[in-house]
């Protein structure tokens, strides 16, 4: 620990270290001035003294070779161009190619000079002035001594001359990094020049654009130097894609099996270039991406033939085979990286097959959609006739099959594989079955019949699988494909009136029977059930309306029917007690409540007597002791339904109207108030009274007899003396409020007359008056006033 010493003893300690501190101050003020006197002595200070050690490299000082090569450049340069002014327009092209020569040799061997002094930017750059003018060289000796040779023809001896001179000279001046893959760049030219030259055809120029990629793909896997394989790989890739493309559109476009055969020998050679890549590619990545590109060249190189030989029908299947076939290598003893990529080549088929396929099942899924549009017009010829639209596929039976098929390999995938592939696989082949039983009527052309009846077969079969499911996912999964499906099988029966009646019937059963099962059998999620329970109330509310219009009922009627599918869910919702089915099947059949209504609204009497059986089910549904709070819903209906009757009998008494609110009203607050003394008389009989009082209010002013006013104001004074006696503001601040407005109404003509007799002066005088009587009994009136409120305040 630290000692504190006493405060004398700290202050001496204090003073002496101060002391201490101006001495050595005045030491260092002496010093300061005796070196400032050395300095005037001595002069400017010179240059900072070099430190001491070798200098750092890059940051050699200049020497004298340096001086002289840099005038040299430069005197050189001043000659050049006096050459190019004055003497260059008086040389023949003998004298400027000599010339050039000249130029092109002494730019070539500098750099080997430079490369020696250590200047390899200098040497790069003058590299590059000489292999351009290298290439000057060239063109002037064709003018020269080949003026008659073809121009394509010499530029690709050229190029192939140049290719090697360049690789030559960045061998042999291995310090400089331009010239290997610039030789790389120029060796991309001969043999497409060649095939220029020769007039050959578009399977010549792909070979030759395959061939130079098959070169730069050797250069790439093995070239030593690290500039090379970039430039290499490159150009590679850029002549792969390129002949690859061609190759590819020369199998587009052959009619016959031998063009066919001759790019598909062209796709080979692409393919055998993409998977040796990747077998000796050293990056996992590289190697998985050509062994995939391999693959798609392949396949497409096989079915090259078949597809100019077989129908069209069959050309997206026979792609699919070899797609499927390339499966086959995943299990060879192939490294890891290829046998990934030729698995991804093979989903890419698969994948666009299905795309291919997928368009025939949307159509079958959605099309029926437009039955609406015409309902009960028909049985349609077929089932794809149903659909109003066509089919977007000039083969659509082939669609199908190419589903099943995908989804028979991602079966077999699921069973061999695990993790995501598996479980992508395991979810995906269930869903491409529903697509291909979905697509098969209309792609088939079933009898309508037929159709329908496949399409609710297909709905049965999935509610089955899902109140079987065990886990959350499949059941999920297969209750959302079976709703789906039940939607489109739903429309498709519009075409007649059995089939709907029949269809929507057999929905409901099949929705409830997989409700029913999935809640006794313990759902996995809660999800699962209660999707098939609102289909089924869904389904039978559509059932009603079908019955209703086919039985030729009004509007108004078949909203009285619907109201049946409430009445059953609230006797059977009960039975459930705490299922968590209770609440989407009670929302459900309140909104078919509430369709039923809509349906009523077209008739005052018959949507009056649709929203009191409204009510007396809510009512029903309100004696559950979980449901008390609907209730408030039964007494809305109830309320409207008096509303409405007395609207379609034309009542405009507003008393009517407002009492069978207010009475109930008051009676609840009656109840309340009993349960609960300290409840306030606003919350218990303030919307009671307001209901009735302030629209009797409003009609008595605008009533010109003398009986509404009469009544409000004896309503009015009763209730401000029950609120007085029984200390209860609600009823005392109303009935006084109404009863103060109803006697302002009355009194108002008798005032104007009285005002229009008195004489003009004594109104301002009795204002005058008031007023000073107000000023001179301020105080007093402020503590009426508290005491006021404070007794307001005492009440409940």
């Amino acid at each position: 620990m630290t000692t504190i010493p006493p405060p004398a003893e700290e202050l001496r300690i204090l003073d002496g270290e101060l002391r201490q501190l101006e001495a050595r101050r005045v030491q260092l003020l002496q010093r300061r001035a005796w070196l400032l006197g050395v300095l005037r002595v001595a002069g400017p200070a010179g240059p900072p003294p070099r430190p001491a050690g070798p200098p750092a490299p890059g940051a050699a000082p200049p020497s004298a070779q340096n001086v002289l090569l840099t005038l040299g450049g430069v005197l050189l340069t001043v000659a050049a161009i006096a050459f190019t002014v004055v003497s260059w327009g008086h040389l023949g092209i003998g004298g400027r190619s000599a010339v050039l020569g000249l130029v092109t040799l002494a730019a070539l061997g500098v750099p080997a000079l430079l490369l020696r002094r250590s200047l390899r930017s200098t040497a790069e750059a003058v590299a590059g002035l000489g292999l351009a003018l290298t290439v000057l060289d060239a063109y002037a000796l064709r003018h020269l001594a080949l003026p008659d040779t073809g121009a394509l023809g010499y530029a690709a001896g050229t190029s192939a001359v140049l290719a090697a001179l360049w690789a030559g000279y960045g061998l042999l001046l291995g310090g400089l990094r331009l010239p290997l893959p610039t030789a790389v760049a120029t060796a991309q030219l001969p043999l497409v020049l060649w095939a220029g030259a020769a007039h050959a055809g578009d399977h010549a120029m792909t070979a030759a654009l395959l061939v130079t990629a098959a070169l730069d793909t050797a250069l790439a896997l093995w070239a030593g130097v690290r500039s090379v394989r970039a430039a290499a790989r490159v150009c590679a890739c850029l002549l792969g894609v390129w002949g690859a493309a061609s190759a590819g559109w020369l199998s587009a476009r052959a009619t016959d099996p031998a063009g066919a055969a001759r790019a598909g020998a062209l796709l080979l050679l692409a393919a055998a270039i993409a998977l040796a890549a990747a077998w000796w590619a050293k990056g996992p990545d590289v190697a998985a991406g050509a062994a995939c590109a391999g693959g798609l060249l392949v396949v497409a190189a096989v079915c090259a033939v078949p597809r100019t030989a077989l129908p069209a029908a069959w050309t997206v299947p026979v792609h699919l085979a070899c797609g499927i076939a390339l499966l086959a290598l995943v299990a060879a003893a192939l490294p890891g990286p290829l046998r990934r990529g030729i698995a991804g080549a093979s989903a890419v088929v698969q994948g666009l097959a299905v795309l291919w396929a997928l368009p025939v099942a949307a159509l079958a899924l959605f099309g029926p959609l437009g039955l609406a549009t015409r309902a009960w017009s028909g049985t349609p010829s077929d089932a794809r006739d149903a659909l109003l639209l066509e089919l977007p596929l000039s083969h659509p039976f082939m669609a199908p099959p190419v589903l099943v098929t995908v989804a028979a390999v991602l079966v077999v995938v699921s069973d061999r594989r695990s993790g995501a592939v598996g479980r992508a696989a395991r979810f995906g082949a269930p869903v491409l079955g529903w697509a291909a039983a979905v697509a098969l009527p209309s792609a088939l052309r079933l009898p309508y019949a037929a159709g329908l009846s496949a399409q609710i077969l297909v709905t049965a079969v999935l509610l089955v699988v899902a109140a079987r499911a065990t886990s959350v996912v499949p059941a999920l999964a297969a209750t959302a494909l079976a709703l789906v499906s039940s939607v489109s099988t739903a429309f498709l029966s519009l075409a007649t009136t059995a089939a709907t009646l029949t269809t929507l019937g057999l929905l409901t059963a099949a929705c409830l029977a997989a409700c029913v099962r999935m809640a006794r059998g313990a759902a996995p999620s809660p999800g699962a059930a209660a999707l098939p329970a609102c289909a089924s109330v869904t389904y039978a509310t559509a059932l009603a309306c079908a019955a209703g219009a086919a039985w030729e009922l009004r509007p108004e009627h078949i909203g009285l029917l619907v109201l049946v599918v409430p009445a059953l869910a609230a006797l059977v919702v009960p039975r459930a007690a705490r299922h968590p089915l209770v609440v989407p099947v009670e929302v459900t059949a309140a909104a078919a409540g509430a369709v039923a209504l809509a349906l009523a609204s077209g008739d005052g009497p018959t949507l009056a007597l649709a929203l009191t059986l409204g009510g007396l089910i809510a009512s029903g549904t309100a004696l559950r002791p979980d449901r008390h709070a609907v209730g408030y819903a039964a007494g809305a209906l109830f309320v409207l339904a008096s509303w409405v009757r007395l609207a379609s009998w034309e009542v405009s008494v507003p008393e009517a109207y407002t009492l069978p609110v207010t009475v109930p009203a008051l009676f609840i607050g009656v109840l309340r108030r009993r349960r609960d003394p300290a409840a306030s008389s606003w919350t218990a009989y303030g919307p009671g009274l307001a209901v009735t009082l302030l629209p009797s209010l409003a009609a008595a002013w605008s009533d010109p007899h003398w009986p509404r006013p009469l009544l409000l104001g004896t309503a009015a004074l009763a209730l401000t003396l029950l609120g007085a006696h029984h200390r209860l503001r609600a009823p005392l601040v109303l009935g006084g409020t109404v009863l103060a407005l109803d006697a302002l109404h009355e009194l108002a003509p008798y005032v104007v007359q009285v005002m229009g007799v008195l004489p003009r002066w004594l109104p301002p005088a009795l204002a005058g008056l008031l007023l000073l009587a107000v000023g001179a009994t301020y105080e007093q009136r402020l503590r009426d006033a508290r005491r006021f409120r404070n007794a307001l305040d005492r009440m409940h």
